[in-house]
């Protein structure tokens, strides 16, 4: 799950070479990392595992280098989106 989070975070980079940017056109959208990750989820992994990974690229000091990229921002706050509970109001008249 880390390492599915942590390459699409990372996203391509800017001197891949064709092979690279086929692969990734093909598996690297958020919907085939979302659908990877959740078949991590039901292999054991927790929820709360997910997002605690994703806080620690966000915060942790080990992945400044990575958060140094303009995209990468964009990219982690769209997969934090994806594995947040929703929030449900409810009006108990």
């Amino acid at each position: 799950m880390e390492k599915i989070a942590l390459k699409f975070v990372t996203g391509l980079s800017p001197n891949a070479t064709a092979w690279e940017k086929k692969i990734f056109k093909r598996y690297g959208k958020l919907a085939n990392v979302c659908r990877q990750i959740n078949y991590d989820i039901k292999q054991g992994a927790t929820n709360d595992q997910v997002l605690l990974f994703l806080q620690k690229i966000r915060n942790d000091s080990s992945f400044s280098v990575l958060r140094a990229d303009s995209g990468t921002l964009n990219r982690l706050e769209e997969l934090e989106n994806e594995f947040l509970p929703d929030k449900k109001t409810y009006h108990w008249y």
